[in-house]
C-alpha cells in the first residue's frame, strides 16, 4: 500500500510553523548556524525537523560528517516553500494597498549616486511623497544596474534611477534627467597643463583610460573607441576617484565635478568634441505588484523632474 503524507489539506498553522523553520535550516546552511536567527536550540530545530519529515513521508536532508545538504525530495519542497511564503507576502502586500492609506516600504533603488541638483529635487519628491502618505517607510538605497532591475521584476523595489540605455522586457523607462558628459583629467595628469590643441588623437589613444562598465549609446561608445580603456570603473565617485589619481581619462557630467573644476583639482578635455550624452531613467515595472505605491514616486518624480 502507498504512503501518503499526512500533511493536511489545507495546510495548517503548525505546517506553516514547521516550513518556516525548514526554510531558515536550509537558508543558513544547517541546524547549528539557524540557531541564531530562529532563538531555538539545535535539539529543538532537530525535532522540528523530524516531525517535518514524518508528516511529509520525505526525507528532506542529509546531515552528518559530510555535513549538511538537501535531498532531491528536500530541494523540491524548499523552492515550494519559497513560492508559497512568496505569495502569502503578496497577499499581504495586496491586502495593505486596498486601504485608504498606503502603508509599508517604499523602495527607491539608485545605479549611481546623485549630484547635489540632483539629491535636492529627489529631497522634493520624498517630502511630496511624505506629506501625501505619511506612514510609509521610505528605503532609499543603491545597487548594481543589473541587481535593480531583478529587484523591479521580482516587486522587491519600486523605482530604479539608472541609465535607461540598454532596456529589458517586462520594465518600462520614463526620462528623467539628460545632460552632457565630458572626457576629464586629474591635475597630476600629463594633459592637466598642455591646451586642448597640443592634445592629439594619437595621445588620447595612448592614455589610459576608464571604461563607464556598462553599456551606452551609440554617440558613447563612438567616444570611447578613441580611448586606450585600461580600467573600469561603474559609479561616478569611483571613477572621479580614478581621475584625481592623475593616471587615468574618464567621462563625467560636469554637475558631479563642478567643484573639483573650481578648486584646480580636475580640467575638461576638448568640451566641444569629447562629450555625449548622460541620460538617466525612472524605471519601473510594466505590471507592478504595487500599483498604488508606484504610482505616487511616478507622479511625485514627475512634478518635480518637470518644473
Amino acid at each position: 500500500m502507498a504512503k501518503y503524507s499526512i500533511i493536511p489539506k489545507p495546510v495548517t498553522e503548525y505546517d506553516l510553523r514547521l516550513l518556516r523553520i525548514f526554510k531558515a535550516v536550509v537558508e543558513n546552511g544547517g541546524f547549528a548556524a539557524a540557531e541564531t536567527e530562529l532563538g531555538v536550540t539545535r535539539s529543538t530545530i532537530s525535532l522540528h525537523m523530524s516531525n517535518l519529515e514524518a508528516r511529509m513521508k520525505l526525507k528532506l536532508c542529509l546531515r552528518g560528517r559530510g555535513g549538511f545538504s538537501l535531498t532531491e525530495d528536500g530541494q523540491s519542497v524548499y523552492q515550494a516553500t519559497i513560492n508559497m511564503f512568496d505569495s502569502l507576502d503578496d497577499f499581504s502586500l495586496f491586502i495593505g494597498s486596498l486601504g485608504k492609506e498606503l502603508s509599508g516600504e517604499l523602495v527607491i533603488l539608485c545605479a549611481d549616486q546623485l549630484g547635489i541638483a540632483k539629491q535636492k529635487k529627489l529631497a522634493e519628491v520624498i517630502q511630496i511623497v511624505h506629506d501625501k502618505s505619511p506612514k510609509l517607510h521610505l528605503v532609499l538605497d543603491g545597487d548594481s544596474i543589473h541587481n535593480i532591475e531583478k529587484s523591479l521584476l521580482k516587486d522587491k523595489a519600486h523605482i530604479g534611477i539608472f541609465p535607461g540605455y540598454q532596456q529589458i522586457e517586462g520594465l518600462q523607462y520614463q526620462p528623467l534627467i539628460s545632460e552632457p558628459i565630458y572626457l576629464c583629467c586629474g591635475n597630476h595628469h600629463p594633459f592637466f597643463e598642455l591646451v586642448d590643441k597640443d592634445i592629439n588623437a594619437e595621445m588620447l589613444a595612448e592614455a589610459p583610460a576608464i571604461h563607464p562598465g556598462i553599456d551606452i549609446d551609440t554617440q558613447g561608445r563612438e567616444q570611447l573607441k578613441k580611448l586606450n580603456l585600461a580600467a573600469k570603473a561603474y559609479q561616478f565617485d569611483t571613477r572621479k576617484a580614478m581621475i584625481l589619481s592623475g593616471r587615468y581619462l574618464g567621462y563625467m557630467p560636469q554637475s558631479y565635478i563642478q567643484q573639483e573644476l573650481n578648486q584646480g583639482l580636475i580640467r575638461i578635455i576638448k568640451p566641444s568634441e569629447l562629450t555625449y550624452q548622460f541620460d538617466l531613467s525612472l524605471v519601473v515595472k510594466k505590471t507592478p505588484r504595487e500599483n498604488n505605491k508606484v504610482a505616487l514616486l511616478q507622479q511625485a518624480f514627475e512634478t518635480v523632474f518637470t518644473q
